[in-house]
């Protein structure tokens, strides 16, 4: 009687530290384990096609996650995607004229946006607005000017 009762103690346990850990499992993968919002900048950057870009989505320069996107709006005046940013602050000397691209982890992993440093001697504040970006490649459209490349040319 004791020892069932001991082993079912344990299963218990086991069974509960097992929900823990897809708990945290989960919360890495889907990216809400960042909520805490560390002192930083916002800035925003106007693209043509943000693709599937998400709210969330990392913000890197060089491979280094220096932020993330924290807002997509849409200006009705432009027709373009706003992507707001929020970069951590210890990444405060960033050239204004720096460009912004969406770009895809792997083939068809998610996306995230990549910055590229530019020579500027000014710096991005609070605030500030990227010029120069690149939209989203989104693959119907290369297949489809592909597709349409080959048919003109027999």
């Amino acid at each position: 009687m004791y020892v069932s009762r001991s082993i079912e103690i344990i299963v218990g346990l086991f069974v509960a530290i097992g929900f823990l850990a897809m708990f945290f499992l989960t919360m890495q993968v889907s990216n809400l384990s960042g909520f805490n919002k560390e002192t930083g900048y916002d800035i925003k950057a106007g693209f043509e096609n943000i693709g599937s870009l998400k709210v969330m989505a990392p913000v890197s320069i060089a491979g280094v996650k220096i932020g993330r996107v924290t807002g997509i709006d849409f200006d009705s005046e432009s027709f373009e995607a706003i992507v707001t940013m929020s970069i951590d602050s210890k990444f405060n000397e960033l050239p204004s004229d720096s460009s912004a691209s969406i770009l895809t982890a792997g083939l068809l992993g998610e996306q995230y946006i990549g910055l590229e440093a530019g020579g500027e001697e000014e710096f991005l504040v609070e605030g500030s607005k990227l010029e120069l970006t690149q939209s989203a490649l989104v693959l119907e459209q290369i297949i489809g000017q592909f597709l349409f490349s080959k048919d003109g040319a027999d």
